[in-house]
């Protein structure tokens, strides 16, 4: 019944928030400091600023339950799907609330990170979903490659990010996944921007904003 669909696929969503929700960041400073990771370096709570302010293997961590928020959030609404024939746009919008929970965390006054790490997670069930898993190595590489030249972080996260949109389309062909893509793209986008514009005001010109080798969040 459609009624069902309609909760069934509501409570997925509500479950993909309160996943991405998870602190980990912010547990894992407590854990190892005993401190607030929002009051420590650029108080992201986040991956990089957990490896800046904490130590790596806190931020490996972090990264791994990060990644895995957007794996969980969008392997429960496809569970979900298969259990009560779900319409196919639940299964992408509970890995977007992942996202959002994790950029807004409703257990630290909706505070948060940036989002890449449970939009990765998304994204490697996403794709092998729509019929598209050699997308995983472009977007890593759409990644990797300018953050190898410039070490800049938020630039290679913004390539990747619009890179999203091209995949989907180019590679699994599919509308609601470029919509997706769009949405997803703008989510991210309004935490990153801040970033930007910070790095921007304490470079000198285009060049040293590029190759931002000391930026921090």
């Amino acid at each position: 019944m459609i009624v069902n669909e309609v909760v069934t696929g509501l409570v997925a969503l509500v479950i993909g928030y309160l996943l991405g929700s998870i602190p980990s960041a912010y547990i894992a400073a407590r854990l190892a400091l005993g401190r607030d990771i929002r009051r420590l370096g650029g108080g992201n709570v986040g991956g990089l600023n957990t490896y800046r302010e904490v130590g790596i293997w806190a931020a490996l961590a972090v990264a791994i339950v990060d990644f895995g928020k957007g794996v969980a959030a969008v392997s429960v609404a496809y569970w979900a799907l298969a259990l009560t024939d779900l319409s196919q746009p639940w299964v992408p919008a509970a890995g977007l609330m992942a996202v959002v929970g994790h950029n807004w965390m409703v257990w630290l006054k909706f505070s948060g990170g940036k989002g890449m790490g449970a939009a990765i997670g998304s994204l490697v069930v996403l794709l092998p979903l729509y019929g598209y898993w050699p997308g995983l190595l472009i977007f890593s590489g759409v990644i990797i490659v300018p953050f190898i030249i410039t070490r800049n972080v938020a630039l290679s996260m913004g390539i990747g990010l619009l890179s999203i949109p091209f995949l989907a389309w180019l590679g699994a062909q599919s509308g609601l996944f470029v919509a997706w893509s769009i949405v997803l793209g703008v989510i991210i986008g309004l935490k990153f921007l801040p970033t930007a514009l910070a790095a921007w005001s304490r470079s000198h010109n285009k060049m040293e904003f590029i190759f931002d080798r000391g930026q921090r969040e």
